[in-house]
């Protein structure tokens, strides 16, 4: 909940004409943010349900101001002029999956080049989880590959909570790699929904998890799979996929 806070904040941060982008402006933007959000169904209740206190709620509220002011650190943001924020990017691949997500801020410098910036209110990954957080970058740069035909000049990450910047310039090559990996990972999705064979993958994780009691990692025996549900929703259960 204080990640979508944050992100709200520095979503209307650029509402502001670029020299009142201050630290003290995103601060004050903190509380009303939060009132518009809260109105959110659900949202309040889970703060009654939490019992959390007025002292409580306002330390909560500082945390959230002080990763905003953090990330001044990292931009200026009177320097920036974004042309998407929170924007919705899709695409249809030929073999007709469809990729979908929100990007958080969408730069396009004067040259036409791109550049595509996620906010994280968490830590930076250890360099061996970076491909893992990179993951989603590359899913926002094929998209707009494929809508725009211009590769992403630049990834980045920003890391509010520890004030770190992680970078990647994406490839065509790269990118067609990932999508043939996108179109392989569906089909083996599809494949699961339509047999409702769901092999579990055991990890260090697994002691997080509330569900061992019908993992058959740990003996139990899943519920069946809804496939009916499923259809019903819109999923498919079969994907034609191409050059894999």
């Amino acid at each position: 909940m204080r990640g979508t806070l944050v992100h709200t904040v520095l979503e209307k941060l650029y509402d502001l004409p670029p020299a009142e982008r201050t630290v003290a402006a995103a601060r004050d933007l903190v509380d009303p943010a939060w009132a518009e959000l809260r109105e959110e169904p659900g949202v309040a209740d889970l703060f009654e349900a939490a019992e959390t206190g007025e002292t409580e709620l306002a330390g909560w509220l500082d945390s959230a101001g002080a990763l905003v002011e953090t990330y001044f650190r990292l931009e200026d943001p009177t320097r920036i002029q974004p042309e998407g924020r929170e924007e919705l990017v899709e695409v249809t691949l030929p073999d007709g999956l469809l990729l979908r997500g929100f990007v958080d801020r969408l730069d396009v410098a004067r040259n036409g080049a791109l550049r595509v910036v996620d906010y994280k209110t968490g830590g930076m990954p250890r360099e061996a989880f970076e491909a893992k957080a990179l993951f989603q970058m590359k899913f926002y740069a094929l998209v707009l590959w494929r809508t725009r035909g211009v590769v992403a000049a630049q990834l980045k990450l920003i890391y509010l909570k520890d004030g770190d910047v992680l970078t990647y310039a994406p490839d065509e090559a790269e990118l067609l790699r990932f999508e043939r990996t996108l179109q392989a990972i569906w089909a083996a999705i599809a494949k699961a929904m339509e047999t409702g064979d769901f092999r579990p993958n055991r990890s260090r994780l697994c002691s997080w998890c509330d569900h061992q009691a019908f993992c058959p990692s740990f003996g139990g025996t899943p519920p069946r799979f809804p496939a009916e549900a499923a259809a019903a929703a819109g999923w498919r259960t079969t994907v034609p996929v191409t050059a894999v």
